[in-house]
């Protein structure tokens, strides 16, 4: 049997430079697509961040991470350009500005990864900037058309930011043709349809990818979740957050809908639901991008 993950995330992982005060900023690494994977190795699942990163103290940083957090680091590439860095100026909700236009993310390349690991991998992510960095986006397509072709599953975030441009609502239903699991927000929603109404948008979505679970969040209102003709709507739980905040939950939300899928891939959609939400409202308990555990989302379930 393969010691390779059997979930991988391809993309951008990066340092973020979080404001906390008028002038005063606080760096913990981060990344849409190394946050998936952190989550969902927390929560069990035998996991991959595929990426490339620097190789001075930002990139060192990831890597240790990276280890620590029970990532296999053979996906781990490492490149001598400087460090792709996001300065988070707003928290609540987040807002982000990206530097690095020549970064370290941008030398990776698929043929680098272990020996064996599409045989190995079960469900694939991707998304957020990764898609639209010049070069590095199109061999992420190019692999989930790939690894579509070979009945892996893919799962999709748009997670859409402001180096997305207009051509991006079609690159996101390219995506999501291929997808078994897509998570999007309101906000993402909104940004990807602005002329449509959210209701007929989320028809469009699932009309693309009609046999996905869907995923749609709306922060503190909730979420709503579709496959095929079922539908379900989660509330959020409510959990002490003062010594928190909402950086990451929506990467966690989808560790916690990888590590349901899982367990029991076709559970109903309420079930799905609920794992996500649960595992969202556990990072929120924390600063920065946090990766809940079992015991910590378990404790979320018993309490709501």
């Amino acid at each position: 049997m393969s010691d390779l993950p059997q979930f991988v995330s391809l993309g951008e992982a990066l340092t973020d430079f979080v404001r906390v005060g008028e002038a005063d900023w606080r760096s913990a690494a981060g990344g849409s697509c190394w946050n998936v994977a952190r989550s969902a190795a927390a929560l069990g699942v035998p996991s991959a961040w595929a990426g490339a990163v620097s190789t001075d103290r930002f990139g060192d940083e990831i890597a240790a991470l990276s280890e620590s957090g029970g990532l296999d680091t053979r996906f781990i590439q490492r490149a001598h350009r400087e460090p792709l860095i996001a300065m988070v100026h707003d928290t609540e909700p987040p807002a982000y500005q990206f530097l690095g236009a020549d970064a370290a993310d941008l030398a990776f390349d698929p043929d680098e990864l272990p020996a064996g690991w599409l045989d190995a991998v079960q469900l694939a992510h991707f998304g957020c900037i990764s898609l639209v960095r010049p070069g590095l986006g199109e061999r992420l397509i190019e692999l989930a058309d790939a690894l579509h072709q070979r009945g892996t599953a893919i799962c999709f975030d748009p997670n859409m930011r402001r180096l997305m441009g207009s051509d991006y609502p079609a690159l996101f239903e390219r995506l999501a043709a291929l997808s078994t699991l897509i998570k999007l927000s309101d906000e993402d929603l909104a940004a990807i349809y602005p002329q449509i109404e959210t209701e007929a948008a989320l028809a469009h979505v699932r009309a693309i990818a009609p046999r996905a679970i869907v995923v749609y969040t709306r922060g503190r209102a909730g979420m709503v979740g579709y496959r095929g003709d079922e539908s379900a709507r989660q509330p959020a739980f409510s959990v002490d957050a003062a010594a928190g905040d909402s950086v990451g939950a929506g990467d966690a939300c989808i560790g916690g809908l990888v590590a349901g899928y899982f367990d029991r891939p076709d559970a109903p959609v309420a079930e799905h639901l609920r794992m996500a939400a649960a595992t969202a409202a556990a990072a929120c308990c924390r600063t920065g991008a946090h990766a809940p555990t079992r015991h910590e989302v378990d404790a979320v379930l018993a309490a709501g």
